[in-house]
């Protein structure tokens, strides 16, 4: 059950809110799995929002404070956002949402359409593909870009300041903190691997990491198509499928970086070139890993396997 906060009447306010208490542990699901959300405040206007995917959800939650309630629909590690099946519960709560999060870039149609088949009056969207200039087509990923990241944080503040114009200083204070603070250890380790191992070739097995890749400054030797077809389910080319293995047994590249998620038979035969040629193997997720990790967490943690897995393969 999604739940709608409103402004009553103060002699209603203590039943709203320990009905706000007994519906605290309802949300929209995922495979089975409850969507994680942002806490719910005593007092005050909140923002309803509905995030598509979580690792969205969790950067909205923190910019919006206690002024917003976040719902996840991906929240699920297991889940696939590009194959995802909506529920009834899921339009639902995408219907009474103020404002909805998605990725966009091809990414997850079905978000598109779950807002389509359930228009609401005064309701904003951001489409994130649409923010940063993506299409259909292009890598859709854009979570690991940390400029994209930033650009959403600022579109997230504005919006919430246009939605709720009285707590525009608290948005301003959760957006700061978030920024300085929030993304403190998450920057710094970007800029500690690219000071450190700028121009090291390595390998990936996902376009995910072509984002990532170029603002740790190092050079992503991988073929973009054979990256773009594992990540969307496609026929890889004979030639990208030899040239990879190339890479990997006559060491062209230093470390490689995969999806833990998606690990389809071609992909086990690459992780086993790389243990035989001695080539550091480190993990990246899709979406939040724990699904209750807090973007930068999450981020941090994987930035730290990178580099320790540059630090292995370089003895520096």
């Amino acid at each position: 059950m999604f739940r709608t906060h409103t402004q009553k009447a103060f002699t209603l306010f203590i039943s709203s809110f320990f009905l706000i208490l007994a519906l605290a542990s309802c949300g929209t699901t995922t495979t089975g799995t409850p969507s994680s959300a942002s806490p719910v405040p005593a007092q005050g206007k909140v923002i309803e929002v509905v995030a598509a995917e979580n690792f969205w959800g969790s950067i909205a939650t923190q910019v919006g404070g206690d002024h917003v309630y976040v719902t996840n629909i991906i929240t699920d590690p297991n889940a696939d956002p590009h194959a995802y099946e909506p529920t009834a519960a899921n339009a639902r709560t995408v219907a009474d949402a103020q404002y909805v999060i998605l990725n966009g870039a091809g990414y997850d149609p079905w978000a598109d359409k779950l807002l389509q088949s359930n228009p609401a009056s005064g309701r904003k969207v951001l489409n994130i593909g649409d923010l940063n200039g993506k299409r259909e087509g292009d890598n859709p990923h854009m979570w690991y870009n940390p400029d994209d990241v930033t650009a959403v944080v600022h579109k997230l503040h504005d919006d919430f300041v246009t939605l709720d114009a009285a707590d525009a200083t608290a948005f301003d204070q959760s957006e700061q903190a978030f920024l300085t603070n929030g993304l403190k250890e998450y920057h710094t380790l970007i800029a500690d691997i690219k000071a450190k191992y700028a121009g090291t070739p390595v390998g990936a097995t996902e376009s995910i990491f072509s984002y990532l890749a170029p603002a740790l400054g190092l050079k992503l030797v991988t073929p973009y198509s054979y990256l773009k077809a594992v990540s969307e389910g496609t026929d890889i080319s004979a030639a990208d499928e030899a040239t990879v293995e190339q890479q990997i047994k006559t060491r062209q590249i230093t470390i490689l970086v995969y999806n833990s998620q998606n690990t389809p038979n071609n992909i086990q035969k690459v992780l086993n070139l790389a243990t035989v040629a001695s080539v550091p193997v480190t993990t990246i997720t899709e979406t939040l890993t724990p699904a209750n990790a807090s973007f930068q967490d999450w981020q941090s943690s994987q930035l730290k396997g990178i580099q320790s897995a540059l630090s292995k393969a370089t003895g520096k």
